[in-house]
């Protein structure tokens, strides 16, 4: 398979994005080299965020980015999960070799990660992670400053809100590139922002160990009724993401990066995918020249959207590229791979199943029949004939294959295996002899009684220059055309190489012996392998190490422990107000009531010194900082920030950073602290009480407050529940906003009932059902010198806020141990109170 690529950049206005491709192992980086990726992304055995993958070892490096780097091809390594307090020493070591072993760039999520990487080299590469959650220009921004060099923006993103973001950061002088995934699974809560696993088995998705529980099936409750749904139970699972029709829009948008979703996928996935989007960017880019910007009709989709079915489905759809559409993200019907849908069952006769095709279907093929319980086991087998009979295909199986008392008039039935493109699949990357070639570009000069001179290059800016060892005769017969020099410099076969265009520079007619040509291509193709072959060479500081930046230690003036309270209703403010607590939060879903609460604590004062702090939605995308504003326009005391917009909106205010800002160490908190003044930090709620010590011993403990009773927000989602399920509305425009009329619960496989939240960007909030609580830790943090406690609270009543304000309050002044008050509010509360995750095991 040869590149047809011309240059990296095609005009004055189009650059080229690379493709790049996932690999969890060896043999996936083979198929994504062979199938034209121009970059892969792979993880190492720590600090990524699929630990479920193979991965490679720091010993593979020097090998792997060798065998890369000869293809043409760049290799990303991801570092993206938060890196804990006490691994700080570990992960410098590691980053060292990292940048050592010429990796061309580091995809990270943490804060302080990017800094220390800054810290010890001042030019190898950053990619700031989809984990960090950027969302606008802000978030830009604050990945320049970090010292990143690429971003890969938020899958929320559209293409409408990419090109505000190209567009701003471009009139800011502040210009990144940008990267967006293109093609695989859909996170339904952002990136970075998700708790779930955290809450519910103690696994961090902020560490790699996501337990997937967006794919489980949910019911709904909508004002303590179960609403009926049919067949859809899958409420959290959306179609996977397919970028291929809007590709022509993400080249106009100039992105820099094509990603593809799928480390812990297969080699024939890779494959697979990444062959279709070689084909059909270059395709786009080739059209996109011909017609000054505009792309004809792709004769080739129908091919290329069964591939991608049947490299994995879920179904697939364009994601949020187009804008919102909350009918069609999550079509609710099953959360696993299906593949290319054939059709119904019509009848079954004679262990014959018939359908009306929808989709091809040969001998060989996997089928499985869907009854619509994907959660139990489903039918299927390997189809053994196809018989058309009018507008019927019957279908034969091999003798007890298939159950035919399980398989039903109206099953639909689906394509889950092809045989055939599997093995056409494996084929592109079987054997040692490189099968995609990327083109080099020769410039030929010479005439009579001179040397031959061969210049070459390729994408990558190497520069070879070959000489003839004998010179350019006078030609009586053959003289060298450039058709005789194509013909003989293009005898690449076997090499990383095709030749792209040549350049014939020959004064007169002159001629040398075939021989002497193929010795010169033989010595164009080893130099260039020989210059591509050699690790990039970042600078790699030696006397420095990451204690330069711990911040250093000042004791702290002795104060009383404080606890404060965060409400999400006027009720459960008055309760608070009643309980005389000091520093109060609200969180409520319309901004516009933030108003009153200012006015209701300040005229209601019941403690010295009383703090009224208002908390902004935890994402800001372009065209919202209306809603900044008009959480300001209270004059609150202060705000709880939750985003890079709201670092720099809220900049000459007072401010508390929240735990979406994922402060999981010293180096994070640090930066924090120092560019923005905040007057606190919420802790990462992915530490456990070991790594929670270890956070406030290496940092001043007053920088800092612990949540130590909430209704953990475990996923956090552009995707609006409200709208897909109790509306026929694409979004807020026409769904008659069933979030203000009624209260919504998904109830999980195991009973538990968790409660939905929509913010004033309709974005949803699945909160626990069951409050958490790390009441037994508190003397532990309150020996560490940590002063401040907060509480929080959803949907409970005035009654059952100010109980469990009274007992914490308990707690703090040592009347009660951290035991007693478990006990007594797991009798108190319906659902109980759980320990949380602050106990897990520090083991990870």
């Amino acid at each position: 398979m040869k590149s047809d690529r011309s240059p990296q950049t095609t005009s004055s206005t189009l650059q080229r994005p690379e493709i790049l491709a996932p690999a969890g192992n060896w043999e996936c980086a083979k198929a994504a080299v062979e199938n034209g990726a121009d970059a892969i992304y792979f993880g190492l055995d720590r600090f990524n965020a699929r630990m479920r993958a193979q991965n490679f070892t720091e010993a593979d490096l020097p090998e792997l980015m060798a065998f890369l780097h000869l293809r043409g091809v760049k290799g990303y390594v991801t570092v993206n999960t938060l890196i804990f307090p006490q691994e700080i020493p570990e992960v410098e070591q590691y980053l060292r070799s990292i940048i050592a072993a010429g990796v061309d760039a580091a995809i990270v999520q943490d804060v302080g990660l990017c800094r220390l990487i800054r810290h010890l080299s001042p030019d190898f590469p950053i990619h700031a992670s989809t984990q960090m959650t950027i969302t606008s220009t802000a978030g830009v921004e604050f990945a320049k400053s970090l010292g990143c060099q690429l971003v890969v923006l938020a899958r929320e993103c559209s293409l409408k809100e990419i090109n505000k973001i190209q567009q701003q950061i471009a009139q800011k002088e502040t210009s990144l590139p940008l990267e967006v995934f293109v093609h695989g699974a859909l996170c339904v809560a952002y990136s970075g922002q998700c708790l779930t696993s955290e809450a519910l088995g103690g696994r961090s998705a902020n560490r790699g160990e996501c337990a997937q529980a967006c794919r489980m099936p949910y019911e709904l409750i909508a004002d303590g009724e179960v609403v009926n749904l049919g067949d859809r139970k899958y409420l959290l699972s959306p179609q996977d993401l397919a970028g291929l029709e809007v590709l022509p829009d993400l080249v106009k948008s100039g992105v820099t990066s094509l990603k593809i979703e799928g480390r812990l996928k297969t080699p024939e996935y890779v494959a697979n995918v990444t062959r279709v989007y070689r084909a059909a960017l270059d395709r786009v880019m080739e059209r996109l020249e011909k017609d000054a910007g505009k792309v004809t009709k792709n004769s080739e989709a129908s091919q290329e959207r069964y591939n991608l079915e049947m490299a994995f489905s879920r179904g697939i759809y364009t994601g949020w590229f187009k804008g919102i559409n909350n009918q069609e993200l999550v079509h609710a019907r099953f959360g696993k791979k299906r593949g290319v849908y054939l059709g119904e069952v019509t009848r079954i006769n004679n262990e014959q199943v018939a359908i009306r095709l929808e989709a091809p279907v040969k001998p060989g093929d996997g089928i499985v029949f869907d009854s619509g319980h994907p959660e139990g086991k489903e039918e299927g087998g390997r189809v053994y004939a196809v018989t058309s009979k009018g507008r019927e295909t019957l279908l034969s199986f091999g003798r007890s294959d298939l159950n035919f008392r399980r398989v039903h008039v109206g099953d639909r039935v689906w394509k889950t295996s092809d045989p055939e493109l599997d093995k056409q699949l494996r084929q592109s990357f079987a054997g040692e002899n490189p099968q995609f070639q990327r083109p080099i570009h020769l410039e030929i000069y010479g005439e009579i009684d001179r040397l031959l001179t061969a210049i070459a290059r390729d994408e990558q800016g190497h520069v070879v220059q070959v000489d003839s060892t004998i010179p350019l005769v006078e030609a009586h017969t053959k003289p060298l055309t450039t058709e005789r020099l194509q013909e003989q410099f293009g005898r690449l076969g076997n090499t990383p190489f095709c030749l792209g265009r040549i350049t014939n520079h020959l004064s007169g007619a002159v001629m040398i012996p075939v021989s002497e040509l193929n010795r010169m291509r033989r010595e164009i193709v080893a130099q260039l392998e020989e210059l591509r072959s050699q690790p990039q060479r970042w600078e790699l500081r030696s006397e420095v190490s990451f204690h330069d930046l711990l911040p250093s230690l000042s004791p702290s003036s002795p104060s009383s422990s404080s606890l404060i309270v965060l409400v999400r209703n006027l009720k459960q403010l008055q309760a608070a107000l009643q309980a005389g607590i000091q520093t109060l939060y609200c969180e409520f879903e319309d901004p516009r009531f933030y108003r009153e609460v200012v006015q209701m604590v300040r005229q209601g004062q019941t403690t010295a010194n009383q703090t009224i702090w208002v908390a902004p939605p935890r994402i800001t995308k372009p065209g919202e900082k209306w809603i900044l504003q008009q959480v300001r326009d209270c004059n609150a005391d202060g705000y709880l920030v939750r985003n890079y917009d709201q670092l720099e909106f809220f900049a000459q205010d007072r401010c508390i950073g929240d735990f979406s800002l994922n402060v999981a160490n010293a180096l994070t908190a640090n930066y924090f602290q120092q560019r923005y003044g905040l007057e606190r930090l919420t802790a990462s709620y992915d530490l456990n009480i070991s790594q929670l010590e270890h956070l406030l011993t290496s940092c001043p403990p007053q920088w800092f407050e612990v949540t130590i009773h909430q209704h953990m927000p475990m996923f956090h989602m552009e995707h609006c529940v409200f709208c897909a399920f109790l509306s026929t509305g694409t979004d807020y425009t026409n769904c008659g906003r069933p979030c203000e009329k009624q209260e919504v619960k998904l109830k999980d496989r195991v009973g538990s009932e968790h409660l939905l939240k929509a913010d004033v960007g309709c974005r949803n909030t699945v909160f626990n059902g069951t409050a958490q609580t790390g009441a037994e830790y508190v003397q532990r943090l309150i020996a560490l010198e940590l002063r401040q406690f907060r509480i929080e609270f959803v949907n409970e009543s005035p009654e059952q806020v100010s109980k469990t304000i009274h007992c914490y309050q308990q707690l703090l002044q040592g009347e009660i141990t951290g035991s007693q008050l478990w006990r007594e509010l797991k009798l108190q509360n319906q659902l109980g109170v759980t320990r949380g995750p602050m106990g897990v095991s520090s083991v990870r």
